[in-house]
């Protein structure tokens, strides 16, 4: 009786070791696969022709007030020469003062709002132009041109379709207009572009 009360504990220790070697197992040999689920929205190959854009993935990246979609992207599905985004801007809400080196064109979709432009020409962006937007406003971005888009209007999101060159885009964000272009902070992969990211590639400016 008392060899097998000492027994028994010891078949429970067993089972508990045995247990836990298995979940450690089972756990490393499953973290590459929620890797793989992680980024299976990654580089998406042969993406259906026609696309249905309330289905696809959106997402603020932790920048309040802010919904993007990539509609068609460089990192996300491959594409060399241009980017697609649908962005929605709360009331209030706005980018940061940036600028990059690739052209980029705006379409108004809805809503209103102010964009802010600044020559590159200068040693800092200084006091910028203040341009009106709204519903069919269309508006393209030179390269290298300091900007902002604020949504303005208190009652109404602004939603804009953005088209950029030269994918993926490289940001240099201000902290205000007075900054020297050389203090602008790199971003880069861009927010949205952050898990399809691989590869760092040599800045261009």
């Amino acid at each position: 009786m008392v060899t097998n009360s000492r027994r028994q504990p010891e078949s429970k220790r067993q089972k508990m070791v045995g247990t836990c070697v298995i979940s450690v197992f089972l756990i490393l040999n499953l973290l590459p696969l929620f890797h793989t689920l992680e980024a299976s929205h990654c580089n998406i190959k042969g993406f259906p022709l026609v696309r249905n854009i309330s289905e696809l993935q959106q997402d603020s990246y932790g920048i309040g007030g802010l919904s993007h979609i990539t509609v068609a992207g460089s990192l996300l599905h491959g594409l060399k020469e241009v980017e697609v985004w649908l962005e929605t801007f709360a009331p209030g809400s706005r980018t940061p003062i940036h600028r990059h080196s690739c052209e980029e064109v705006f379409v108004v979709l809805k809503g209103s709002g102010t964009l802010y432009l600044a020559s590159s020409a200068h040693k800092s962006p200084g006091k910028p132009e203040e341009h009106f937007i709204s519903p069919n406003s269309t508006f393209h971005i030179p390269v290298n041109d300091v900007h902002q888009v604020w949504n303005s209007n208190a009652h109404e999101d602004l939603q804009v379709l953005v088209i950029i060159s030269r994918p993926p885009v490289k940001v240099f964000i201000y902290s205000d207009w007075s900054m020297p272009h050389t203090a602008a902070k790199l971003k880069f992969p861009i927010f949205w572009d952050e898990q399809c990211f691989e590869e760092p590639l040599h800045d261009e400016l």
